[in-house]
């Protein structure tokens, strides 16, 4: 008989609550959970294809170790030996620095992705680690970094609340939102126009989300930066700003106005191809809107000038009084966040505490740019790179230059991957493990609560018993651990205990911790859990700043134990008070299967600034350092032809490709071309053209549409599979082509070292 079970979608940002319908122990349909607190029925197309994800059957069941010059299929004990062998002993000859570690993007929707990765980095003591966050969202990171001294302290626009939003280089209609956890965005946006409100969109493409739009702007890609600084200056011309209560939590207001003074609309307007009427006009409704919210994402970030224009989104909304209230941007308080500490200066934001071996790119973040992984492979000298770790990545397409890299790899003296594919990156590993499919897994969205549009939290245990033969996704980080670290054949569970037990051991030992003096040993014994994972995030939800802290139900102030909300209503003190009302812990969630909702998010300034002033600092150095670099950008003459990238919604980057449900349509490997650029061109709808940029050149169809603006060409990211070697057969039958071929990788957003994927010039000539 079917039989239903819950899943939260890990397959984009939305986090979606999911009913999968299962038969005996196969995922046969997937629709949206109705009662889930936070999605409330809403899916997409990559939700409804869960069940296709979970059972295909290219997805590796087994190991695979390399012998003899291939992957051959292997015990779970021999591939962990391998590894064991192999890495501690290149350690103990070159370093720990001879390791690299690279995360991709998958990583942050899985519980284990979470919850080992920095333990591993620990065991092998280097600090070459390489992530997706460098191809996409590092600018946000370093500019809420420098601006407020936590690079995870990252703002959301409170999209049920404004009346006016601006976004730039997003398009969430297609992508599900980024960096701003909102199941059902398009829902969102179309509420907000009917509630009065107003919709801006600044992206050179006609996307789905701009055509929902009051106002569509289409610059001339890169630009964001130039244009957004021409907004503030305006407002501090025009004396247009309101920071209200922000004003007495914030430096360097005076020096911002000298800083942007040479940013008029008349002086940007050229570089942006607008018009100043239509910047100074915009700078005005922002201004004039009674809340509003400005957000920045892919498009711009992964550009010249990223930090820059991540850094003036939150200028703005800082300026007009948006930033911290309802209706702006706000914080949002995950459960498993450290719970509030009293306001004061913290230790602040610091770059480039260490730079690459090769070229001298300064970490961000403790991440070095995942464009420099190649070079630190193949460019002999001491601290080589001559193992790499690869988990849930394949960089051989996401990041410049594959070639290079692809070749790199292939020099590596050992390499192991953890991933359920053979793909273009893991097929060079000497140890591959792959994860049991996401049914089978238990999930906790530790990073993307930490970016909700509502204070909420939810689990999903595994839907589906663990097959025989598989591992689970913790189990085998946590083996990877030790093998690593020389303990191989060590209980996989000590190492969640080892984790435990050092949390715990801080926090007793932390003057201004509620467990301070209490016994580690016995607080460990009262976890909740049937596993380490488990256990671990009963430990984070009650310690965060909603959960008991290991206080008795009847000692918790306003206890509401079977209530789906934890949070205090508008207006009361929240999650700041010692206990939450409710005081939550595992126990609690698992007994709430469609979630428990905390409530809307709410001011938390100055409580969150770790800077070391204390305060909100406005324009730090590295920002003011940069800036005469974007000045310089006024005299550039633009190229006559830039490549931008587009989402489709029924792909993640390069991991869903192989899904047949995901497939076809709308998402396909093509090069869209304004009409009058294909006329100049002498280019013809569905003929190939080869595109040429500094990295190469490829060949791809051409499909001719207004939905780009002149000048300016797109193609999808995430395509290409067509390397020998790999297991892909639906994406190998349709392989696009790998639009990061085009670039070698040395154009790079200096702060925050990552790769300019959008606004890059490039040459079009027709193939005859």
């Amino acid at each position: 008989m079917p039989r239903t079970a819950l899943r939260i979608c890990p397959l984009c940002e939305a986090t979606c609550g999911l009913t999968l319908t299962i038969e005996g122990a196969t995922v046969t349909g997937a629709r949206g959970d109705r009662e889930d607190v936070f999605s409330r029925g809403f899916i997409c197309p990559k939700g409804a294809a869960f069940g296709g994800l979970d059972a295909d059957p290219d997805r590796l069941r087994t190991p695979l170790v390399r012998r003899d010059g291939r992957l051959r299929e292997a015990t779970w004990e021999e591939a962990f030996q391998a590894v064991a062998d192999a890495v501690p002993a290149l350690v103990r000859t070159y370093g720990p620095q001879s390791v690299g570690v690279v995360l991709g993007n998958p990583n942050v929707h899985t519980m284990a992705g979470q919850l080992y990765p920095p333990l591993l980095l620990k065991a092998l003591g280097t600090r070459n680690l390489f992530t997706a966050s460098t191809l996409d969202q590092m600018p946000k990171h370093v500019s809420s970094g420098l601006l407020f001294g936590d690079p995870f302290a990252i703002p959301v626009p409170d999209l049920d609340r404004t009346d006016f939003l601006l976004l730039l280089g997003a398009n969430p209609v297609e992508s599900n939102g980024s960096l701003c956890t909102a199941p059902d965005f398009p829902g969102r946006l179309k509420a907000l126009r009917a509630r009065g409100g107003t919709l801006v969109v600044v992206d050179p493409r006609r996307t789905r989300t701009a055509a929902l739009a009051d106002r569509h702007l289409a610059p001339r890609p890169g630009s964001d930066a130039l244009l957004l600084a021409a907004l503030a200056r305006t407002l501090l011309a025009e004396e247009l700003t309101d920071p209200g209560v922000l004003a007495e939590h914030t430096r360097g207001l005076g020096e911002l106005a000298e800083a942007l003074d040479r940013f008029t609309p008349e002086a940007v307007a050229p570089a942006c191809d607008l018009t100043a009427d239509e910047i100074r006009d915009l700078a005005r409704d922002l201004a004039a809107a009674p809340t509003a919210a400005v957000y920045g994402r892919i498009g711009s970030c992964t550009v010249e000038h990223g930090t820059l224009a991540s850094w003036l989104v939150d200028v703005l909304n800082i300026l007009t009084g948006n930033l911290d209230r309802p209706g702006g941007a706000l914080f949002p308080l995950s459960a498993t966040d450290r719970a509030p500490r009293p306001a004061g200066p913290g230790k602040g934001f610091g770059l480039g505490r260490w730079h690459s071996r090769v070229s001298g790119h300064p970490e961000a973040k403790a991440e070095l740019p995942l464009s420099a992984l190649a070079e630190e492979i193949d460019t002999p000298g001491e601290g080589r790179i001559r193992a790499l770790v690869s988990i849930a990545a394949n960089p051989v397409l996401s990041a410049p230059d594959g070639r290079r890299l692809d070749a790199a790899l292939a020099g590596l003296d050992f390499m192991v991957s953890i991933d359920p594919y053979l793909n273009e990156t893991s097929r060079h590993a000497h140890v591959v493990l792959p994860p049991a499919p996401p049914s089978q897994s238990a999930h906790f969205d530790f990073a993307f609560n930490t970016f909700a549009i509502r204070n909420q939290v939810r689990y999903s245990p595994p839907a589906v018993p663990l097959e025989d033969g598989r591992m689970d996704e913790c189990e085998i980080h946590a083996r990877l651990v030790l093998a690593v670290s020389g303990m191989h054949g060590t209980d996989p569970a000590a190492v969640d205990d080892l984790a435990i037990g050092a949390t715990l051991a801080r926090e007793c030992a932390d003057p201004d911790s509620p467990l301070r003096g209490q016994d580690p040993v016995r607080l460990a014994g009262l976890l909740a859990g049937g596993s380490g994972p488990e256990r671990r995030l009963d430990l984070m939800l009650r310690l965060g700043p909603y959960g008991d802290r290991f206080a008795p139900a009847a000692d918790l102030p306003g206890s509401a134990a079977t209530d789906t909300r934890a949070g205090a209503p508008d207006g009361a003190a929240g999650p700041d008070n010692a206990a939450a009302p409710g005081g939550l812990g595992l126990e609690r969630l698992l007994a709430h299967p469609h979630g428990i909702d905390l409530g809307p998010l709410r001011p938390r300034l100055p409580g969150l600034l770790r800077t070391r002033s204390g305060a909100i600092e406005l324009l730090p150095d590295p920002i003011a350092a940069e800036l005469p670099r974007l000045r310089a950008a006024l005299a550039d003459r633009p190229a006559a032809l830039v490549l931008v990238g587009r989402r489709h919604l029924r792909s993640n980057n390069s991991w869903l490709h192989n899904v047949p449900a995901l497939t076809g349509g709308s998402n396909r490997c093509t090069l869209q071309v304004h009409p009058e650029d294909a006329a100049r061109l002498g280019l013809t709808d569905g003929r190939p053209a080869r595109i040429t940029a500094d990295g190469g050149s490829l060949e791809v169809p051409v499909e001719i549409t207004d939905a780009v603006r002149t000048g300016v060409v797109s193609l999808p990211h995430g395509w290409g599979h067509d390397r020998p070697g790999t297991r892909l057969s639906v994406a190998a039958a349709v392989p696009g082509v790998n639009v990061n071929q085009l670039l070698d990788g040395s154009r790079l957003d200096p702060l925050s070292g990552t790769a300019v994927l959008n606004g890059f010039p490039v040459e079009l000539t027709p193939i005859p």
